[in-house]
C-alpha cells in the first residue's frame, strides 16, 4: 500500500549506517576510519520543520558554495515504544520512503571541527518521498529476518539526468532493527517519527570527490536531482 508523505512529521533522526560511505568520506578528508563507529549506530537530529516533498523546489542556502545531495532510505515509526529490543523492532515500522539529506559541505566541514555535529550544514532542507510504501510491499526483497532484516533494493542518484551514485540498501552495516533499538533506548518513539539510514556508498558528491566528481562541481541553482530506490520510486527536486 502506498501513502502520501505527511505534511508534518514529529521528529527526524538520521543515522550513519553505511560503512563504505563513512570510510570514503573520511579518507577524502585525510582521516582514518573511526574505530568507535563499529560499537553502535550513531545518529543526529535534523530539522523536521524543513521538509520538502517530491517535485518541490529546494532553495539553495545563500551561505554555501558546496551544496550536495545524499541518497538514503528512510522509515517511519508506526507505533509508540521505548526501550524496544532489536528482535521486536521491525514491528514498529509503518513504511519506507526515499530521503535526500541535503548538505552544505563547506559549512558542515567548519562546524564539525568544533566537535558538536552538523547544524547549519544540514538545517535548511530534507526531502522525503515520493510516497511511503508499507512493509508488505518489500517482502519479495527481504534478506534475513528479525534483527538481521535487510532489503535488496537498487539505489541511484542522478543530477540533470546523469547517473552519479549507485548502491544497494542490502549493503547497510547497521540494520533498521538496530537503529530502532538505539534510538528508543530510554527515549519514547512516536508514530510519525522519521529515521534515515545515512548515505549509501557513493551516494553523494562529497564521497565522489566534489569538484572532481563526474559532475565536475557542486550543485547549483537549476539542477534537477533525482534519487531512485527500487520498488519505492523516484524523489525529484529542483534547486531554486
Amino acid at each position: 500500500m502506498r501513502q502520501p508523505i505527511p505534511n508534518r512529521i514529529n521528529s527526524l533522526r538520521d543515522f550513519y549506517a553505511f560503512e563504505q560511505h563513512v570510510k570514503t568520506a573520511l579518507a577524502n578528508r585525510g582521516r582514518d576510519m573511526i574505530a568507535e563507529w563499529y560499537d553502535f549506530p550513531v545518529f543526529y537530529f535534523s530539522n523536521h520543520q524543513s521538509i520538502y516533498h517530491h517535485e518541490q523546489v529546494v532553495p539553495k542556502p545563500n551561505y554555501t558554495e558546496w551544496l550536495d545531495y545524499e541518497l538514503e532510505i528512510a522509515f517511519i515509526i508506526g507505533k509508540q515504544g521505548i526501550n524496544i529490543p532489536a528482535a521486536e523492532a521491525m514491528d514498529y515500522i509503518a513504511g519506507y520512503t526515499i530521503m535526500n539529506d541535503w548538505s552544505a559541505r563547506d559549512i558542515q566541514r567548519r562546524e564539525m571541527k568544533v566537535g558538536l555535529g552538523p547544524a547549519k550544514g544540514k538545517d535548511f532542507a530534507t526531502s522525503l518521498g515520493p510516497v511511503i510504501i508499507t512493509p508488505d510491499e518489500l517482502d519479495d526483497c527481504r534478506i534475513g529476518d528479525g534483527v538481521d532484516t535487510r532489503f535488496d533494493l537498487a539505489m541511484v542518484a542522478r543530477v540533470n539526468g546523469q547517473a552519479l551514485s549507485r548502491g544497494n540498501t542490502k549493503d547497510i552495516y547497521f540494520t533498521f532493527a538496530q537503529m530502532i533499538e538505539r534510538a528508543s533506548a530510554s527515549t519514547m518513539l512516536y508514530p510519525g517519527d522519521v529515521i534515515g539510514s545515512g548515505t549509501v556508498g557513493t551516494g553523494c558528491l562529497l564521497e565522489l570527490g566534489g569538484e572532481k566528481s563526474a559532475l565536475g562541481r557542486w550543485l547549483q541553482v537549476g539542477d534537477v536531482v533525482e534519487l531512485e530506490i527500487e520498488h519505492i520510486g523516484i524523489l525529484r527536486n529542483t534547486i531554486g
